[in-house]
This record gives structure tokens, sequence and C-alpha cells, in this order.
């Protein structure tokens, strides 16, 4: 499993507060926790106001870099600010995220065409959130188009086939499901992921329902996430729905992870 770590995120109370006051120190440790939880990425989103953040992200960017070598994932509704964020970079990392919205996908994909950088990219278009898998699907034909044209291999991009609220959308879950049944089966090199957190809004005891989630998704061939790595239950059932789903020789990443302290009763 791909694990982005959510942690560093202006749209969270106490990072919005860090950003404010220029608490260096706080932004540090959230990286040195999250890359010590073994993610992948870590995402940086400053969620500030598009005039100062370009400069947000770099300060943020160079903080997270201080501590760790873990990539980055560039994290911003504006393809601009992640286009300017990726030069602040020591190595590649991830774009989160392009869609067939606007000119996104034009203007990112000429810029990582010919690197290692990997891209999340959105089932959606200038029409908002397609409402079946079936206009979900020609959205992702759409994508796939793009990236032919930029020659980007499908293993480096991470299709979000947009993860709803459960308690708004009765078919929300069954069409995600559906949609990456569909896509790994078209491309079974190219990774789907989503943010975990998405399907529990408004509803009691969140992190029961977001793991339930990624379990049914893992097993639909969801192997990338965006997620708090810090949240111990999480990683557990992350590495156990793993083993159990035969990804896991042996179990043996299970007990390491374990071993490891990254799940687990805390000693």
């Amino acid at each position: 499993m791909i694990i982005i770590g959510e942690k560093i995120n202006g749209s969270i109370p106490s990072v919005a507060k860090a950003i404010a006051e220029k608490d260096a120190d706080f932004i540090k440790n959230l990286a040195k926790l999250q890359s010590a939880a073994g993610v992948a990425f870590i995402d940086v989103c400053a969620s500030v106001d598009e005039t100062i953040e370009v400069g947000t992200m770099k300060w943020l960017i160079d903080l997270v870099q201080e501590v760790t070598d873990t990539p980055i994932a560039v994290d911003s509704p504006s393809a601009g600010v992640c286009a300017e964020a990726i030069k602040f970079c020591n190595k590649p990392g991830l774009v989160n995220s392009v869609s067939l919205e606007g000119d996104k996908i034009d203007v990112i994909f000429p810029i990582i065409a010919d690197t290692k950088w990997q891209c999340a990219a959105l089932l959606c278009d200038d029409t908002g959130i397609p409402q079946t898998a079936e206009k979900r699907m020609e959205v992702f034909a759409g994508i796939m188009k793009k990236a032919k044209e930029y020659n980007i291999d499908p293993s480096r991009l991470h299709i979000d086939p947009l993860v709803e609220m459960l308690c708004t959308s009765e078919d929300g879950v069954k069409t995600v499901v559906d949609v990456i049944k569909e896509i790994k089966a078209q491309y079974p090199t190219i990774h789907v992921t989503g943010a975990a957190s998405n399907v529990s809004f408004n509803l009691p005891v969140r992190k029961i329902v977001n793991q339930a989630f990624v379990v049914l998704a893992m097993n639909a061939g969801m192997d990338s996430v965006i997620m708090d790595p810090l949240s111990r239950d999480m990683m557990g059932m992350i590495y156990a729905t793993e083993a159990l789903l035969g990804m896991d020789e042996y179990c043996m990443e299970y007990i390491g992870a374990y071993r490891e302290g990254i799940f687990g009763p805390q000693k």
C-alpha cells in the first residue's frame, strides 16, 4: 500500500495555526512522525490565500526536507501553484492533483513528462463529479489519452475515483468499487488512490467507517491512500488486509510493522 501522509495541511486547525505563527518545529515534528510511520509521500498543502500560497509552500517544503528525505506530495487546487512547488523539491515526488477540469493536466503533464514525478488524477471534469461509474470511466479515458499524449506511463499515475460521503450518497461506495475494479482491469500497473476520511464525514465514530472502507477498497484493487499515518488502528488494518489478500508472504510485513511499533499497543 502506498501511503500518502495527510498531516501537513493548512485546512487542519492546528496546522493552520502553525503556519500563521511560523511554528517551524511543529511542522518538522509532523514530518518526522509521518516519515517514521513509513509513508511513501508526505503531502504538503498550504490551504492559504493564493497570493501567499507559493511562498508558504516553499516554507513548508523546506522544513520537511530539513528533517526527512521522504518524497513530497505537492498539494494545491491550483495547477500553477503545484508547478511552482515542484521546483522546491529535492527529488521527484507526487503532484496532487490534476483532472480534466480546466487546463490542469495541460499545465502539469508537460512539466513532469520527462521526469520521475508521479501524479494523482481525479475523475472529474468541468461538469463536476460524474454520478455514475460509466461517466467516471469516460473521464478516466480522457485522462489516459492525455497521459499517452505526454508519454506518461500508467504506473506513474494515482487515479482518484472520488470517494464521497457515505451518508449522502447511497450508491457512492458501490460506484467507487466498480470504478476501481474496471481501472485495474484496464491498466494493471496503474495506482488507485483516494482520501479515506472523505467517506465518513458527518458520521459518528468516523475511524471505524474509514477502516471498513479501506478494507473494501483494497479488496477491489486500491493500492494507494491519502490518510493519517499516525492512526495506529488504520495502519494495522492496512497491514492485516494485505496479509489476508495474499500480498504479504508469510505475513512478514505485518510482523515487521508490529515489531517496529507502527501498530498495536504502544510500549
